[in-house]
């Protein structure tokens, strides 16, 4: 994936949020201005932009059409944990504190969400998880 962009509620609320989080996993800030603010790292980018405010209101659900949940990719157990402490470090709500799981041999993740409501996962497969060759 080249990146994403998340529309955000309240900017000044966001912003924070997101560039603590995506400095801990190593992105770089590109752009920060009031109305974009995107990082890059690895080979993907995400960014956060305000949404319109007449839409403003309606908020998050990730059972509505669109994005149900992100996840980034993380290169150790240990990162996972790490990230998951930030997360509770910016008063994150925590859906899942790190565990392992059934999706890959070796999945482990956690899961909480942004100022919004958006669900942001961050997991670590060993090895090459699914595409692993028998």
């Amino acid at each position: 994936m080249a990146h994403l962009q998340l529309t955000v509620s309240d900017m000044a609320r966001s912003r924070p949020f997101y560039e603590r989080l995506l400095h801990s996993m190593n992105m770089v800030t590109l752009l920060d201005d009031p109305n974009y603010f995107y990082c890059i790292g690895g080979k993907t980018g995400l960014a956060i932009a305000p949404a319109d405010p007449d839409l403003a209101g309606d908020g998050f659900h990730q059972r509505r059409p669109g994005l149900h949940h992100l996840c980034f990719r993380a290169r150790s157990r240990e990162d996972v944990d790490e990230l998951y402490r930030t997360a509770v470090d910016l008063g994150a709500v925590i859906v899942r504190e790190p565990q392992e799981a059934e999706w890959a041999p070796g999945y482990y993740s956690t899961l909480f969400e942004d100022p919004d409501g958006i669900r942001i996962e961050v997991n670590y497969v060993p090895g090459k998880g699914h595409l692993q060759q028998p």
